[in-house]
């Protein structure tokens, strides 16, 4: 039954083996749901938050996994609006992927809320005012577009296309996807910009605090184009992980040189323009606020090496490696850049969270020292192990890559030939 389900053409591992492969992930969601069960019924006094440092590491790592989903997004607009064909390579994957940091997170605020039956206010009383209402709907909507982007991947399934009337829907239902790309294009670029315009515009927090254009603090760009940046590189770190796992060449390394190079010219371009911010933030904001910037890394652990170790070491760097023909066509090169530019959005977004609420913001203040409570630990790793599950069964039924028969059949030719 396990092998009627399976793309026709496509080797996966046994039943059995499949199986052992899921157990220890399930044990972490049992345990990660655990950890939930407890700050839902017990209240947050299970986390090690409090009213001074609101935004812990769920928030932090929230910010990093939407930073990382945003893969769906744009890959989407270069496929279905910029016309990029060769990233159809990639784009089940992307939405897989998409699907699961959005809902991942979602779920995750729901227990940061701490009172999810109250949940709906957000939408039924929304604080117009709120950079985060506008963020809430964004999010709601656009993992709605995601959830229909991955309704076709489903129905496409052998055993679900021999039903006519699903054969049928996802016929019709593939037709408006570009519709539904251009939406979710749209809703993910202005609630990244406002998760990122959230920090800039509390101007009781001058670390954070940036000056704009119009409405917008620069931050709301900033967060825009390192989630795009950041997108590419993800969906090649994911890929690769996936092929060294089921040991099967999935993608061409064409796609791969492409998306390397279009990572590295917005990675290059977000660089130049986060440069140009922190040298005004240093030399303006900061001292009209009353702080010179020194002194927000006089403080431990925080020092300038993390700034540099941002913009440098986890952004021109890798962009610049990404520019390199050689590089992109290296194997060990393109991961090394991925990984490079991925830990470079999880450190920009650990920056605006965590340091932003642990620095003091007038001179009498403490320094605020905040770790996470395993309760807090365990309720993302269940988010973690929750897409592994989910990906492991789309990567086990479903069509994801659809140049791995094509791919397949190069490697056994030369067996044959040679047979």
């Amino acid at each position: 039954m396990d092998n009627g389900l399976i793309v026709r053409g496509l080797h996966r591992a046994p039943w059995p083996r499949f199986l052992l492969w899921l157990a220890p992930w399930t044990g972490l969601l049992v345990f990660g749901v655990y950890g939930a069960y407890l700050c839902l019924s017990k209240g947050l006094n299970q986390t090690n938050m409090d009213n001074r440092f609101a935004f812990g590491v769920w928030i932090f790592l929230d910010l990093a996994v939407i930073a990382l989903g945003a893969g769906a997004f744009f890959t989407g607009f270069l496929l279905y609006i910029l016309r990029k064909t060769e990233l159809k390579a990639v784009i089940n994957s992307a939405v897989v992927l998409g699907f699961i940091c959005y809902s991942g997170a979602v779920v995750v605020l729901m227990v940061d809320v701490g009172q999810p039956l109250r949940a709906w206010f957000t939408f039924w009383h929304p604080n117009v005012h709120s950079m985060l209402t506008e963020v809430t709907f964004c999010i709601t909507c656009y993992l709605m577009v995601l959830a229909i982007e991955y309704a076709p991947i489903i129905l496409r399934n052998r055993k679900l296309k021999q039903v006519a009337p699903l054969l049928v829907f996802e016929f019709e239902l593939h037709k408006v996807v570009v519709v539904f790309a251009a939406v979710g294009t749209f809703l993910s670029f202005f609630h990244q910009g406002s998760l990122g315009g959230l920090y800039g515009v509390l101007q009781g927090r001058p670390f954070s605090y940036r000056e704009g254009f119009a409405v917008w603090p620069s931050t709301f760009f900033l967060f825009i184009l390192s989630a795009a940046a950041s997108g590419p590189s993800f969906i090649i770190l994911t890929t690769r992980l996936v092929e060294k796992i089921s040991r099967k060449k999935l993608v061409k390394t064409e796609v791969y040189a492409m998306l390397g190079r279009i990572s590295g010219l917005l990675l290059l371009f977000y660089v130049l323009l986060k440069s140009i911010d922190t040298i005004i933030w240093a030399n303006s904001t900061s001292p009209q606020a009353g702080v010179p910037a020194a002194e927000y890394y006089a403080w431990q652990p925080f020092g300038t090496w993390i700034l540099y170790a941002e913009i440098v070491l986890f952004g021109l760097l890798p962009a610049l490696l990404y520019l390199n023909t050689r590089v992109r066509s290296s194997s060990f090169g393109l991961l090394a850049c991925a990984l490079l530019t991925c830990g470079g959005i999880v450190l920009n977004r650990f920056v605006m969270t965590i340091q932003t609420l642990a620095l003091p913001t007038l001179r009498f203040d403490a320094f605020m020292l905040y770790l996470p409570s395993w309760q807090e630990v365990a309720t993302f790793l269940a988010v973690i192990a929750y897409g592994v599950l989910v990906y492991s069964v789309s990567f086990r039924y479903l069509r994801l890559f659809p140049q791995e028969r094509e791919l397949a059949v190069r490697e056994e030719l030369p067996e044959r030939i040679a047979v």
